[in-house]
């Protein structure tokens, strides 16, 4: 998710430190001297532009100022805020650049650093790195900068470092809500999810309003999955969804968590609320349809799977699933289309192909579940179970000798001596030995 203090747009205005008040460097400047007047009119006048936001002509003032005196650090940092706000990043870059160029070291160019960095923040963080190193280091005890830096880090996939930046950007600065939420994403991100949890609830605390509070709410619930929470996970999505009642998205998320509390029911009505946005995503017909499988609610869910396999047409889970369902109906014709579906998106898997041989064994088709037991001995170890499978095809196709080698087979490898295959199988193992001694007489 793109959070409101990453996104920097709207508000990267409001970030920058600027404009320097040059005019007030040299407020009487010698009257005979029309050139040094000239040059504090046009600083008069450019500051007096920005005060009125009108950066057009506050950047016509700069530049006529630096054409007629280019080395002045200040103005060039100025003539860059004025950019930023025209929003034209390349120009105020460059300007930054001019800046910090002729007066690298001096702590006065911190804010040009800093600016520099936050024009680069949006389109390039590894690039903002640098520039904003150098800010916090001029600027030790600067807050914002560090969580600048925190950000830029964090955005160039460097999460410890990011994280250092935003502890020592709290400690600076409690109260901040940015960088308190900051904390506590990269935190999530990071799997330190109790540590991320006491951050989300630093932060909503701090009472945040609007997209902030609501992601703090959902950052909080996140934590709480993540730590199997599940009761206080539920609580804090419904916040956030009272809030963000739209949010199809989140919806899914708290009816997953209801189903894992085993409240079914209140899942269903949770995605029936998503579905009301439009149409259900292939997360919710998943998840809609794994409620309908364990209530049993089979035809309920034939169609749900249905729509998740036209959206998923490449996942063998989805015609698994449909497949497993008409067996439980004993629709084996459907379930066998929907098997043999399953396995040809994915004919490496032993399972998918061990079901289209029960299918095609309980749709009476025995030869052709002989030879998947073919297919699948050649991969692996039969267990007991295909083994009985096996034995009874030869019995129903009447190979009596393979059929008592198969049910032979299978006791050897059973260790269930209650269950119906045993019975059966002990059953006809005397049966075809007796039967197979007659036919020899």
């Amino acid at each position: 998710m793109t959070l409101w203090w990453k996104s920097l747009g709207g508000c990267a205005l409001c970030l920058l430190v600027g404009p320097f008040p040059l005019c007030a460097q040299n407020p009487n400047p010698i009257k005979h001297d029309a050139a040094a007047q000239e040059l504090n009119r046009l600083l008069v006048a450019a500051e007096e532009a920005v005060s009125k936001q009108d950066f057009e002509t506050a950047a016509e003032d700069y530049q006529s100022y630096l054409a007629k005196k280019p080395d002045d650090a200040s103005a060039h940092f100025n003539l860059g805020y004025t950019y930023t706000a025209l929003q034209r990043p390349d120009d105020a870059k460059a300007e930054y650049e001019r800046a910090i160029a002729l007066d690298p070291s001096n702590p006065k160019m911190a804010p040009a650093y800093r600016n520099l960095g936050l024009t680069l923040l949006a389109k390039d963080p590894a690039a903002a790195i640098d520039p904003l190193e150098h800010a916090a280091q001029l600027e030790p005890q600067d807050a914002q900068t560090k969580w600048l830096l925190g950000t830029a880090l964090e955005r160039s996939g460097q999460l410890q470092p990011a994280l250092e930046q935003f502890e020592a950007a709290q400690k600076l600065n409690e109260q901040d809500v940015a960088i308190s939420a900051s904390l506590a994403y990269a935190l999530l991100s990071a799997g330190r999810f109790p540590e991320a949890e006491a951050a989300y609830r630093a932060t909503l605390s701090l009472h945040p309003e609007g997209v902030a509070l609501r992601q703090a709410q959902l950052g909080l619930a996140n934590c709480l999955v993540a730590e199997k929470k599940l009761d206080e996970a539920a609580s804090e999505f419904a916040a956030y969804l009272a809030l963000a009642p739209n949010d199809a998205g989140v919806r899914i998320e708290r009816a997953s968590a209801l189903v894992d509390l085993g409240k079914d029911d209140d899942a269903l009505a949770e995605l029936d609320r998503a579905a009301a946005a439009g149409p259900e995503s292939l997360a919710a017909l998943k998840l809609r349809s794994q409620i309908y499988w364990e209530k049993k609610r089979y035809d309920d869910a034939i169609p749900v799977l249905e729509k998740a396999a036209t959206l998923a047409p490449h996942d063998p889970n989805m015609a698994d699933r449909l497949g497993r369902v008409y067996l439980e109906k004993k629709d084996y014709p459907n379930a066998l289309h929907w098997l043999v579906a399953a396995y040809e998106i994915d004919p490496t898997a032993n399972d998918l192909l061990s079901q289209v041989v029960e299918a095609e064994y309980l749709n009476k088709n025995y030869a052709v579940a002989l030879s998947g037991l073919d297919a699948l001995s050649k991969r692996q170890q039969l267990p007991a179970a295909s083994w009985y499978l096996r034995a009874t095809c030869y019995d129903k196709l009447g190979q009596l000798p393979q059929a008592l080698d198969a049910y032979q087979t299978f006791l050897q490898l059973n260790k269930d001596e209650n269950s119906d295959m045993y019975f059966v199988a002990t059953s006809r193992v005397r049966t075809l030995t007796r039967e197979l001694k007659d036919k020899k007489r």
